[in-house]
């Protein structure tokens, strides 16, 4: 009883923790594909109990999180404060799913700093307050994954299927499970019982009733002509899928910080000491067969999403690894803590340090706002820019592009009052403007929809340059000298904050 009490208090005290680091972040309006889809979506579900949403364009995905966060809405209010805590306690379950995972296969201390590891880089850090389906189907399958460990196949085909229900992708968790099934009944020389297949099918189920009934509403079996052009037909390249991969290991292995924890952990492999001889016989029970059962697991996983991400998906987005971002941590933090004690110690110091400065810290290359706390810094100079404008007499028809057009035009999103006159433009590339008539609009709210930094590599490059304009649609933002000289703009209102900015220009 002692020990529970402690656990729980030490628990709580980590949860108060990570919930006053995100503090400032609670209350900000929502951003990007929150706005365009996700939050839509569930208010589609609030208020008229829709699982496939009819005020945005359905895109297949299956209903968990806007049903989770309407669920949020109907105790708490519906607001963004009570969305970004609802996501961020999902975030926290996935914190404590790591520690019980990590408490399976290796020591307290392994899964301690593993923990830390995942609470405060980049990406997870900055995802822990966005409504997307990628953290709660990692949530998920890392409690699928520790039911499986533990041969709860019951309780595997729940957790499985509620991962599942949150990210359709997570559905690549089921063949991993059958090759440990597979792996066990070669090992111990028996067959799996009936039932462990049985459980482990089970999540297809849901799945598949979800399908049929999105194709009976849409006329699709998943999203819908352009989603799939955008997410699949488009991306059918060997060259593509190669160039994917490849941003997919950058992603997982290098990026935010990574790196340091991966040489490390390389330098820990190759001083690993000759392993026990119960492991190497075959012990079929116990923390050695935890951990190789772990071990095929998480190998399997990270393949899987490794490879069907870089299949599908017009967007080569970091957020999509979630469900593998916990494995990887702690495979590696198991591997950094085969160095002396006091160097994998001052190891875990030095990357904890480095995610955070990440945090703050924006790559020399384009990049997802979202991959770290420059999607607040967006966030913060669009609610000044739409204070500007909402302050302004008249009512001007204001040109701008997506999401900027939703933030002028719909109040729940948090940035305006009431709907301003907005004039839509497809993107802020040299050809989108060509159609662009110079009496459709007052004011051009034009603002840094990428990042480009001065000195982007992308630009410094051509073959670089070239591979992201042939695969990934890379266009580099319109010079503002050229939208002056093609409408004739006068600047009435600069909003600049880290790299970021955003310019309201006049016609008149």
């Amino acid at each position: 009883m002692r020990r529970l009490l402690g656990g729980s208090l030490v628990a709580l005290c980590a949860l108060v923790a990570y919930l006053a680091l995100h503090y400032p972040l609670l209350d900000l309006p929502y951003f990007w594909d929150e706005a365009g889809y996700y939050i839509p979506a569930a208010l589609d579900f609030f208020h008229r109990g829709l699982l496939i949403p009819k005020s945005t364009l359905p895109t297949g995905h299956t209903p968990f999180v806007p049903v989770y966060l309407a669920a949020a809405w109907k105790v708490f209010g519906c607001s963004p404060t009570t969305t970004r805590t609802a996501m961020l306690l999902l975030a926290f379950l996935a914190i404590v799913g790591l520690y019980a995972l990590a408490r399976q296969v290796a020591s307290r201390e392994v899964a301690a700093w593993s923990c830390l590891l995942l609470a405060l880089s980049p990406l997870f850090f900055a995802q822990s307050t966005l409504a997307h389906l990628d953290l709660a189907a990692g949530v998920f399958t890392l409690l699928a994954t520790i039911t499986l460990l533990r041969n709860r196949y019951a309780w595997f085909a729940i957790t499985a299927s509620l991962a599942v229900l949150s990210k359709e992708t997570a559905v690549v968790l089921l063949p991993v499970a059958w090759l440990l099934l597979g792996f066990r009944a070669k090992v111990q020389r028996t067959r799996p019982a009936r039932a462990a297949w049985l459980w482990t099918a089970f999540p297809l189920l849901p799945l598949l009733a979800w399908t049929v009934n999105y194709h009976h509403v849409t006329g699709y079996w998943t999203g819908n002509s352009e989603y799939l052009r955008y997410n699949l037909y488009s991306t059918l390249s060997p060259a593509r899928f190669l160039l994917t991969l490849l941003r997919r290991l950058y992603e997982l292995l290098v990026g935010g910080f990574n790196w340091v924890v991966v040489l490390a952990a390389i330098v820990g492999a190759g001083q690993e000491r000759q392993v026990s001889g119960s492991m190497r016989s075959g012990t079929t029970s116990g923390p050695f067969a935890a951990r190789r059962e772990f071990y095929l697991l998480a190998s399997g996983l990270s393949s899987a999403y490794l490879l069907l991400l870089s299949v599908v998906g017009g967007a080569v987005l970091p957020r999509y690894l979630l469900p593998v971002v916990p494995f990887v941590y702690l495979v590696l933090t198991i591997s950094v803590w085969r160095l002396r004690k006091a160097i994998a110690r001052l190891v875990f110091i030095i990357a904890s340090a480095c995610f955070v400065s990440a945090w703050f810290l924006n790559p020399s290359y384009p990049f997802p706002f979202e991959d770290n706390l420059a999607y607040a810094d967006f966030i913060r100079l669009h609610q000044q820019a739409a204070d500007f404008l909402e302050r302004l007499p008249g009512e001007p028809r204001i040109l701008t592009a997506w999401p900027a057009t939703d933030e002028l035009a719909h109040p729940v999103l948090g940035y305006i009052q009431k709907p301003l006159r907005v004039v839509a433009v497809a993107g802020f590339s040299e050809s989108d403007f060509r159609p662009v008539a110079p009496d459709s609009f007052d004011l051009l709210y034009f603002y840094s929809r990428k990042w480009e930094p001065r000195d982007n590599w992308v630009e410094r490059f051509p073959v670089a340059k070239e591979l992201q304009q042939r695969y990934f649609d890379y266009a580099p933002q319109i010079a503002d000298s050229e939208l002056i000289r093609q409408f004739g703009l006068r600047l009435i209102a600069h909003f600049e904050g880290r790299g970021q900015w955003v310019r309201i220009y006049s016609r008149h």
